[in-house]
């Protein structure tokens, strides 16, 4: 049977109704491929070396629903359609492609499921979606492994919580401990991190402790706003805590450094008034609090704002909450590290000019 008559031989009849244009498209497109598998065949069996054994039937599923592929059998050796499948996929590269783009978007598995099962395609489970996600992990990995050869005059730290099910008999990391901080910083120096000046973290004593160690000279930024959200925490009223931030934020609207800090003085001496424990607390943290002014003026706000990490950590949770709870810890650094691939991508496209608001 010809390519052509295989073709019309599967198209859906239509009894002078009007088409079922999926189906017409599941047929053309199961024709086209099952009619190309064999001119291949055909072409390995030429000259009489080889000869055809029969058929193997394979799923695959595309966007127009699944289909069913006669993938022919060989007497000598085996024949498979390198160009157009993959050994071990059950899903096409159109297919896997958007599933993969659903699940950094933060779209659970269940829902993916149900999304493909509206566009006509009724078997793709949360379990197959689950393992096209897997082609996430490559390009996580190339992210956590990328190397650096350049200065880094400034570092930002922080940690963001997402629920996660441990696997029993692995250890895991869950609370800022100095230990934890420590590997983590350690594998940026092994990977090329160096030449930082400034590193802007919480006052974790962990954390601070590990920059020291794997940032000797570096300056520390204490992140300005989680001092302020300490100091008001202090307080007892709201009136008081209200009137403490703007206290606070009246020092960051300065921008001489002998005015920040005449500012911070004066915040010190009004908080007092409400809490002398609170005023002793922006007191001891007046050094770190104020390192950005040891910088350039052009850069300051970038040090002690912190607003990209901010921004990361709110799209990682965005996207997460869907989820809840991950399965595993490697189903969670498969999300998350696609998160972080994209934001990568958008901040480069930002700073060349090319995305412009959309980061």
């Amino acid at each position: 049977m010809t390519a052509t008559n295989a073709l019309h031989q599967d198209i859906p009849a239509t009894g002078g109704e009007s088409f079922d244009l999926q189906a017409l498209t599941r047929a053309l497109v199961e024709s086209a491929l099952n009619a190309i598998m064999d001119e291949q065949a055909g072409m390995a069996c030429e000259g009489g070396a080889n000869s055809r054994n029969g058929y193997r039937e394979r799923g695959l599923v595309t966007p127009a629903d699944k289909i069913t592929l006669r993938i022919p059998k060989l007497r000598c050796g085996t024949y498979f359609p390198e160009g157009m499948l993959e050994r071990h996929g059950r899903a096409d590269k159109a297919v896997a492609a958007a599933v993969a783009e659903m699940y950094a978007n933060g779209v659970s598995t269940r829902k993916v499921e149900r999304i493909a099962r509206r566009m006509g395609i009724d078997r793709l489970s949360s379990s197959q979606v689950s393992r096209i996600c897997k082609r996430l992990d490559a390009e996580v990995a190339a992210l956590r492994a990328r190397e650096f050869d350049m200065a880094m005059p400034r570092l930002f730290l922080d940690v963001t919580y997402v629920k996660c099910r441990r696997v029993v008999g692995l250890s895991a990391i869950d609370a800022e401990t100095y230990a934890g901080w420590l590997g983590f910083c350690r594998d940026l120096r092994m990977r090329g991190v160096g030449g930082v000046k400034c590193v802007t973290s919480d006052a974790h004593e962990g954390l601070r402790r590990t920059i020291a160690e794997c940032f000797p000279g570096a300056a520390w930024q204490r992140r300005i706003a989680h001092l302020e959200r300490n100091v008001c925490s202090m307080l007892p009223s709201k009136r008081q805590r209200k009137a403490a931030g703007k206290v606070m934020q009246a020092v960051l609207a300065q921008e001489d450094p002998a005015m920040v800090r005449a500012a911070c003085h004066a915040a010190i001496d009004a908080i007092s008034s409400f809490s002398q424990a609170a005023a002793g607390l922006l007191e001891d943290a007046e050094c770190d609090a104020l390192a950005y002014l040891a910088f350039p003026a052009e850069h300051r706000r970038r040090i002690r704002t912190n607003n990209v990490q901010e921004r990361t950590s709110r799209e990682i949770k965005r996207r997460t909450r869907a989820v809840q709870v991950f399965p595993s810890v490697e189903s969670m650094i498969r999300l998350v590290g696609a998160v972080m691939a994209e934001r990568l991508v958008l901040v480069a496209m930002e700073s060349a000019g090319i995305a412009g608001k959309a980061a």
